[in-house]
């Protein structure tokens, strides 16, 4: 597992637009990588939504966004042109990267324990250091923290 103020391991997942994504390929500018359950879903349709209006500020500010979860790059491709993202979607079916940021975690659904990912965001620097997490992600207001804390970096 990574801990703040530690290098993240370069990975690599499939991504939307038919790329490998590398964390090696954001070097240089701010990650916000995020870890969400499920595409088209009301709460993970929403928090995407308010990475999307916000995008302008988050590239302002040298940063990237990319979201995660375990569906597939086909179902990603379609929830990103629905829902009109300006940035990629990774598909993590092996749960590589889920297990790395270890976001996999039992969830009571309807009743039941389930596997499922946990909602988080990730920052990591230009430099590859994980600089910031939120776990257990309330998405009310959450895109308005990762702004703020970009805000504090970059204003050093």
């Amino acid at each position: 597992m990574i801990t703040s103020g530690n290098p993240v391991p370069d990975f690599e997942a499939s991504s939307t637009g038919d790329k490998t994504a590398k964390l090696s390929g954001y070097r240089g500018k701010y990650l916000v990588l995020y870890f969400y359950p499920k595409d088209n879903t009301p709460s993970c349709t929403q928090e995407g939504q308010s990475f999307r209006d916000n995008i302008k500020k988050f590239i302002a500010l040298n940063a990237v966004i990319v979201g995660v979860s375990r569906d597939s790059v086909r179902v990603h491709e379609g929830f990103k042109c629905k829902q009109e993202f300006p940035f990629d979607l990774l598909s993590d079916l092996d749960e590589k990267l889920c297990q790395l940021f270890d976001v996999i975690k039992m969830k009571n659904l309807y009743g039941k324990q389930v596997r499922g990912i946990e909602r988080s965001t990730f920052l990591i620097d230009p430099e590859g250091l994980l600089v910031r997490e939120w776990r257990r992600v309330k998405v009310k207001g959450h895109c308005e923290e990762v702004l703020q804390a970009l805000h504090e970096l970059t204003s050093n």
